[in-house]
């Protein structure tokens, strides 16, 4: 059975469109409760969001419709979704719940479930939540909120991220950090500044209205401009949920995600903590990674794209890191979802550890020239069924042979296709890119 709802990260979109409303949340929630006779043996659900308008009102309705199946549901307020997982996971929760939709606009929401182990579900247990869907009708979604409020999730979580890095560890340190006006514009300030930072924040007002507008990850040119201004170690940057990190040296210059991944795997090594010397990264990350930690001794396993297959192969491998180059980083021993506060801790370690600056360790590896795009889609057809694309794939493929590699995937969120090229040749790269993008033009757009 094909999934109808779920996405690449869980339910998403615009709120009060066609699917996310608050009917919607309460049915879905109903379904949830019901998914593994989770209500009729009374489990805990535990609830949190980031900061958008409609956060609250899908939080109750979803509720609502746990409630009513028996479940028993407690509500953690605004918190950034790994916070959350953990929450679930240190408090014997049957299943836990966010209510975010990332780095999108306020005008988008979205829902992601965890299991009891903090993790995300896989595709087969979002089919079996979806096929329960089917006749709940008629969700009264007017009335209050029928659970418990936590009111400790936030120290819960900061508690966990004590042990990454020594006490005051990070006096005299100057970090300005971008919570994006989303779900970690208290607990990111608040842990590092236990560690002894010094902080320029921004994005930090969240109104309900503003998530991730100009601020964030997905917005990061004024984060480099105040590292500049203000002389910072580095910036640190989240998306409105918190699972993500974005970097920028103490030169105002980006860290690309599959470098910040190397350094990470290198120092983890360096301290014999990376289980199995294995990264774990996905279709999407650079080939210059690979060539990077092979000589030094780490290999890198490939996912498609999604931190849950991440996890999923790192559980399956009994891998302890990885990662995708968006900025979503997995230190399971710690939390098995992505965690951009615990991420940065981890850097900062590094910093400290070796005493060098953002610049000198992100010099851990040289990234392959590359070119991505994006093509609207009116329908996603199965690619392999799409002849010319196969044709041009298998040419390109052919050219390549181990000098570059090509990547066609469609969004799991959106009515698109993505292209990736990648090659040792900029030329090269642009030609291939060229050729590859007329033909899916031609296909599909």
């Amino acid at each position: 059975m094909k999934r109808r709802y779920f996405g690449t990260d869980g339910i998403r979109g615009e709120y009060g469109g066609e699917v996310l409303t608050d009917t919607f949340a309460a049915r879905l929630g109903h379904a949830a409760g019901r998914w593994k006779s989770l209500g009729r043996g009374g489990a805990k659900v535990v609830m949190g969001r980031d900061t958008r308008d409609s956060g609250l009102a899908l939080t109750r309705s979803m509720a609502a419709g746990l409630s009513q199946v028996g479940c028993r549901v407690v509500d953690v307020g605004v918190l950034p979704t790994p916070a959350v997982a953990a929450y679930a996971r240190q408090t014997g929760a049957g299943l836990g719940v966010v209510v975010t939709a990332s780095h999108n606009p306020a005008r988008y929401n979205g829902i992601k479930f965890f299991d009891s182990v903090g993790a995300k579900l896989s595709d087969e247990e979002e089919v079996e939540i979806e096929s329960l869907l089917d006749g709940v009708d008629g969700m009264d979604t007017s009335g209050a909120f029928e659970g418990e409020t936590a009111v400790d999730g936030a120290e819960v979580y900061m508690e966990l991220l004590q042990s990454v890095l020594p006490p005051g560890s990070l006096k005299g340190r100057r970090i300005v950090v971008d919570t994006a006006n989303g779900a970690t514009f208290q607990t990111t300030p608040r842990t590092l500044r236990r560690f002894g930072a010094d902080l320029i924040c921004m994005g930090d007002g969240p109104n309900g209205s503003n998530i991730n507008r100009g601020v964030g990850s997905e917005f990061p040119g004024e984060l480099c401009n105040k590292v500049v201004e203000y002389g910072a170690d580095l910036g640190i940057a989240h998306d409105g949920d918190g699972d993500r990190l974005v970097l920028c040296d103490e030169n105002g210059k980006l860290v690309d995600g599959d470098v910040a991944l190397c350094l990470l795997a290198l120092q983890e090594k360096r301290n014999g903590r990376l289980s199995r010397n294995t990264l774990v990264a996905t279709q999407q990350s650079n080939m210059g990674l690979d060539r990077a930690l092979e000589g030094e001794g780490i290999a890198v396993e490939r996912t498609q794209v999604g931190d849950r297959y991440v996890w999923r192969r790192m559980r399956k491998g009994g891998f302890n890191l990885g990662g995708e180059n968006s900025g979503h980083i997995i230190f399971s021993d710690a939390n098995p979802t992505g965690d951009g506060l615990l991420a940065a801790l981890k850097v900062l370690s590094a910093m400290v550890e070796r005493q060098l600056p953002l610049s000198a360790l992100s010099r851990c590896m040289e990234l392959y020239p590359r070119k991505v795009g994006a093509l609207p889609v009116k329908e996603k057809f199965p690619l392999a069924e799409v002849s010319s694309i196969q044709e041009i794939l298998g040419r390109l493929e052919h050219e390549m042979r181990d000098r570059g590699r090509v990547l066609l995937r469609y969004s799991g969120t959106e009515p698109i296709i993505r292209l990736l090229v990648e090659g040792n040749e900029e030329s090269l790269v642009r030609q291939w890119y060229r050729r590859l993008e007329d033909r899916v033009r031609a296909a599909l757009a």
